[in-house]
């Protein structure tokens, strides 16, 4: 299929603005068509790095993705914090992936929301990814949001750009941070020598993460953590940048796991903004799940 695109402003790099116009396309998949000479800028080929200007016509000649690849409804348990005609709030259980990739369309919460919501949610995130406005690792657990039509996506994306969302974490770390409280400010990208992680390097986005300790152990610590950006895997690489990593965590610390936990003990606490419907203030908390409390307990209990 041909694609003709008009761009209305500068809009950075041309790999970074198509994969914001064609989500159900991988970057890898999007390579491929530029090399093949299948993206054009005003009829001449470019290469991803491109800037978009103003103006610009952008003609993509992409395959059409099989359909049966797509997700479909799975009755998978949800636990609701909270639904309107707009809007649902989950909270997402540790070991559950948000979205299926290309390939991989099952036992994710797109297929549970599927079958609970039929197909009424908002399709800006693409086909693979109906109703998803942000994401939460899949062994992350918490409050997520969830838009049921394109107009409410579109409001709750421009708060999560605005920075307008509150975002709360709670986390069992490693050690002792040096003050009971304080500012992350360290840029993260993706980590030069493994392609698999992020890290904090000088050429990665700017990346802001609050903390608060709540209660010391012996060797551990309980953190409240707040976003005020929202980079990958941010928490986590910070934490990991100050020394005091997330219990469980298998990527940024592998060789401290912690027996009988499975997944991070990382969770999306509470989630608050102004309803851009109304103006009335929202706040959801995700209560802690059993597993991170019992844990919680065993590190209260060791010497």
């Amino acid at each position: 299929m041909l694609k003709t695109l008009r761009a209305e402003a500068d809009a950075g790099r041309l790999d970074t603005y198509l994969a914001r116009e064609f989500p159900d396309y991988s970057r890898s998949q999007l390579r491929k068509y530029f090399d093949a000479g299948e993206i054009l800028v005003n009829g001449e080929q470019v290469k991803p790095s491109y800037k978009v200007q103003a103006g610009d016509a952008i003609e993509v000649k992409l395959e059409p993705l099989q359909r049966e690849s797509l997700p479909e409804e799975e009755d998978i348990p949800l636990d609701i914090l909270y639904e309107d005609e707009d809007l649902l709030v989950v909270n997402k259980p540790r070991g559950l992936v948000v979205h299926p990739a290309v390939g991989h369309s099952s036992g994710t919460l797109v297929n549970a929301l599927l079958y609970h919501a039929g197909h009424d949610l908002s399709s800006l995130g693409g086909e693979f990814r109906p109703g998803i406005v942000h994401r939460l690792d899949k062994d992350t657990s918490g409050a997520l949001l969830v838009a049921k039509n394109d107009r409410m996506h579109w409001l709750l994306a421009e708060l999560f750009k605005d920075r307008a969302v509150e975002r709360e974490y709670h986390a069992l770390v490693w050690g002792k941070p040096q003050s009971r409280a304080g500012l992350i400010d360290a840029p993260i990208g993706r980590d030069p020598n493994n392609r698999q992680r992020m890290a904090v390097t000088p050429k990665g986005k700017p990346a802001l993460t609050h903390f608060e300790t709540l209660e010391e152990f012996a060797r551990t610590s309980e953190l409240a953590l707040r976003l005020e950006t929202g980079r990958t895997h941010q928490i986590r690489v910070h934490l990991q940048y100050i020394g005091n990593p997330v219990i469980g965590d298998q990527i940024y610390a592998p060789k401290r796991l912690s027996p009988g936990f499975e997944g991070q003990a990382l969770h999306a606490y509470r989630l608050a903004f102004t309803d851009p419907r109304d103006g009335s203030w929202r706040e959801f908390v995700a209560p802690l799940p059993e597993d991170y409390l019992s844990l919680r307990q065993e590190l209260r209990q060791m010497l």
